[in-house]
């Protein structure tokens, strides 16, 4: 083993701790954040609008991402893996799996806060809970049937690694590179143009059509939900996405990974602007309805 070999093992050994500790971080947010996200989805907002669907099934992509955390801070704490190469396949594609879920999931509350906003009336028929269930029930049958091909590969390529070790063997270059990392890249780069489409055609008619008093509140939550998708997009996903067809020999994808994770510690805050909404409209109808009742008494 040569200098360089040494120095880049060393180097691997000592920065560990610190991915320990992102992921410990991650863990801590992402938990609570979509745990108690998910709770007030299913209480008080149900699967009465498709806006509320597709946050559910977001909300349940990170919670599956964020409860396999713990072995991922215990392997770069402790710098073995106990759970044998099955555990490691699975978290690996549960990793996969949100990153693709969340993708799509991103890209739909887009698609569906632009027809809210731009096309009211004619969306009507489209945008309703039924057929938001249909498109989060596609979304997870694509998700299972990529897994398929790719756990076939993934799980010969770690038969071939240390029994001691995971990620890093499940995430280096792999020979038998699978095709759908190449189409998956397409539907990444395919949904990114889309979200900026919708968010410049929302915010063009938001500056068109409403006046500067009308609905603020509203209008500042639909353009930091487009914000939110965008930041989550390029920062979060792309990155580890494009990485996947590097053929770089040695890279590390762990810092790429870190910054991925994050993602479900930043998709609360897309259900936080949208329940900020809707409980002003739910406290507006209280509202409405008390008066009416006083005025019927009187």
């Amino acid at each position: 083993m040569g200098n360089g070999d040494n120095q880049k093992t060393t180097s691997s050994i000592m920065i560990r701790p610190i991915y320990a500790v992102v992921f410990g971080c991650i863990l801590a947010l992402g938990l609570p954040l979509n745990a108690t996200s998910l709770w007030i989805l299913l209480r008080h907002h149900g699967l009465k609008s498709p806006n509320a669907v597709l946050m559910i099934n977001l909300a349940i992509s990170d919670l599956l991402l964020v409860i396999f955390l713990p072995v991922r801070v215990y392997l770069y704490a402790t710098g073995t893996w106990p759970l044998g190469k099955t555990t490691c396949l699975l978290v690996t594609l549960l990793f996969r799996d949100n990153i693709r879920s969340s993708s799509i999931f991103i890209t739909f509350i887009s698609v569906d806060r632009l027809l809210a906003v731009v096309y009211p009336l004619r969306s009507r028929h489209l945008r309703t809970a039924s057929n938001a269930v249909k498109g989060a029930a596609l979304v997870w049958l694509y998700v299972l049937v990529l897994n398929i091909p790719e756990g076939v590969n993934m799980s010969r390529h770690l038969r071939s690694q240390n029994e001691t070790t995971c990620f890093e063997s499940a995430h280096s270059k792999n020979p038998r590179k699978s095709n759908i990392i190449y189409i998956h890249i397409v539907v990444m780069l395919v949904m990114l143009a889309v979200n900026i489409w919708c968010t410049v055609m929302v915010l063009g008619t938001l500056h068109s059509r409403l006046s500067a008093s009308a609905r603020v509140n509203n209008k500042v939550n639909v353009m930091v939900i487009f914000a939110m998708n965008l930041v989550i997009f390029i920062i979060c996903f792309l990155p580890v996405t494009l990485s996947s067809v590097l053929d770089i020999n040695g890279s590390d994808l762990t810092p790429l990974i870190c910054l991925a994770t994050v993602n479900c510690c930043l998709d609360p805050l897309l259900y936080y602007f949208s329940l900020d909404a809707f409980w002003r409209k739910k406290e507006d109808a209280n509202m409405r309805r008390t008066t009416r009742t006083n005025d019927t008494e009187q």
